[in-house]
């Protein structure tokens, strides 16, 4: 299930960041932070599966698109799925919205067959 970040989870939430290659830096990974904790045009979502937070997804919003800017599965659950149930979610959720990829997760998206272009 998809659910809004909540500062509550924001160690949960620098973890799973920290798997994307552009945010291994702890410096670079807080600013990241920052911007979603404080930029109206961006959110951060959470998968939960039972109590368990594995998943993160974050977007910044644009007029009529939301652009897919970081997502990350804890490595023990990955090959299962949830990275393109978080898509398919959100998605669900905005549905006015064009999702769109940036570089960092075009090949992510394009992998799992989900154009979002379509």
């Amino acid at each position: 299930m998809l659910i809004r970040y909540k500062k509550a989870f924001e160690k949960i939430a620098m973890g799973l960041l920290s798997f994307m290659p552009n945010e291994k830096d702890l410096k670079v990974l807080q600013q990241t932070m920052k911007q979603y904790e404080t930029a109206e045009n961006k959110q951060l979502f959470l998968w939960k599966d039972g109590d368990d937070i594995i998943g993160l997804i974050g977007v910044s919003f644009l007029d009529d698109s939301a652009m897919i800017e970081h997502i990350s599965v804890n490595p023990s659950h990955r090959h299962q799925g949830i990275g393109k149930a978080m898509v398919k979610a959100l998605k669900e959720m905005f549905a006015e919205k064009e999702l769109r990829s940036n570089e960092m997760t075009d090949s992510f998206l394009n992998k799992c067959d989900l154009n979002t272009d379509v």
